[in-house]
């Protein structure tokens, strides 16, 4: 597989915002920043001037201290304006975190996907619940040992604690919409993979595009599979995102990613993202080719950096992407899985079939013991 020209993704903007700063990146759009931990460091938020006050875009995680950097903002770069409507790009911690803070204090209105909205409420619902059947069962035929099982369930709903109360109500953002706020045309562009339902915000009067987690400068977003739908397909998903993003979004946009800084070229960057994906999967066909293997023994096949279970959230996102991963094979039939009397899936690569449609796809339903 021949690689694409290296990405020539141009920076144009030379400061970023300091702690409760913010940098103009377009007529009445500020780019401010918040504190996420771990190497991402930071999440960007983003603020559209609308007539009297501004829309936000994306919150931050609701933790200890982040109202206080709120109200920083609101009172510093934001000039004590009122937020008019608060919009989500989707269901993570790092972006909707802080959602229901700012529209409890302004009386404002949430704007978010369905799908995203609700997956969020089931979250935060599980909250001090035990960890389900269903997912012990799910990261055990995932290959995960006793141990890392026991992490699991004491860990369960953890990440859910950093969203606060969502409102009981919504607006809907789906694919095509127009929203106007304040005096440009906004157009909503979904992307699938990272999440079911991603929503990117698309100004061709500003060209600009908030692009959320669906397109980031330096890093491939997370693209998972969960306990929730042990048989989704989202690095399909994903793949059919980069080339739709490809066809409605001129390349010449400035893109305002969630993380890192916002940049130029972004054909290039879904010509990189793309072919990255194509190259796992070829590293994941030759792997299979020695033989059964389990979701968590294709790690090293899959990631330049080292998996262990001394980090729990990477083992699990390592997990979730490994089973994308073989999930896409096996829905297009190039793979299959097979359950052993411990209830661990091994997958192995199939052969080519002689005849009918090489290009059928089959779903290998995962066969649990009772």
């Amino acid at each position: 597989m021949t690689p694409p020209a290296a990405a020539r993704l141009r920076y144009p903007l030379d400061a970023v915002p300091l702690d409760d700063g913010a940098v103009e990146v377009a007529p009445g759009v500020l780019w401010m920043r918040l504190p996420v931990p771990g190497s991402l460091t930071h999440i960007n938020v983003w603020a559209i001037e609308d007539g009297d006050g501004w829309a936000i875009v994306d919150t931050g995680l609701s933790v200890p201290g982040a109202d206080v950097r709120w109200e920083a903002l609101l009172g510093g770069p934001l000039g004590g304006r009122r937020v008019t409507r608060v919009l989500v790009t989707h269901l993570h911690a790092d972006h909707v975190g802080m959602a229901g803070w700012l529209t409890q204090r302004f009386d404002c209105s949430l704007w978010m996907t369905r799908i995203e909205y609700l997956t969020c409420r089931s979250n935060v619902a599980d909250v001090g619940r035990e960890a389900p059947r269903d997912g012990i069962r799910f990261y055990r035929r995932a290959g995960w040992d006793d141990a890392t099982i026991v992490r699991y369930r004491e860990r369960f709903g953890r990440f859910a604690r950093m969203i606060g109360a969502l409102p009981d109500s919504f607006c809907r953002l789906e694919e095509g919409a127009r929203l106007r706020i304040g005096a440009h045309d906004w157009q909503i562009v979904i992307g699938r993979g990272h999440t079911p339902e991603h929503a990117c915000l698309h100004c061709p009067a500003l060209r600009v595009l908030i692009s959320g987690d669906q397109v980031l400068p330096r890093i491939s977003s997370n693209v998972s599979v969960h306990p929730i739908e042990p048989n989704a397909d989202p690095l399909g998903e994903w793949l059919a995102s980069i080339a739709r993003l490809k066809t409605s979004i001129p390349a010449d946009v400035l893109v305002l990613p969630a993380h890192n800084e916002p940049f130029r070229g972004l054909h290039d960057r879904l010509d990189r993202l793309e072919y990255g994906v194509l190259r796992g999967l070829e590293r994941l066909r030759d792997r299979l080719r020695d033989g059964p293997k389990r979701a968590v023994d294709v790690f090293g096949t899959l990631f330049a950096s080292r998996v262990d279970t001394d980090d729990p959230m990477r083992y699990t996102l390592a997990t979730g992407e490994a089973l994308a991963f073989l999930n896409f094979l096996v829905v297009r039939g190039q793979a299959s899985g097979r359950c052993d009397a411990q209830g661990v899936m091994w997958y192995r690569l199939n052969e080519p079939a002689a005849h009918g449609d090489a290009g059928a796809h089959h779903i290998q339903k995962p066969s649990f013991p009772d």
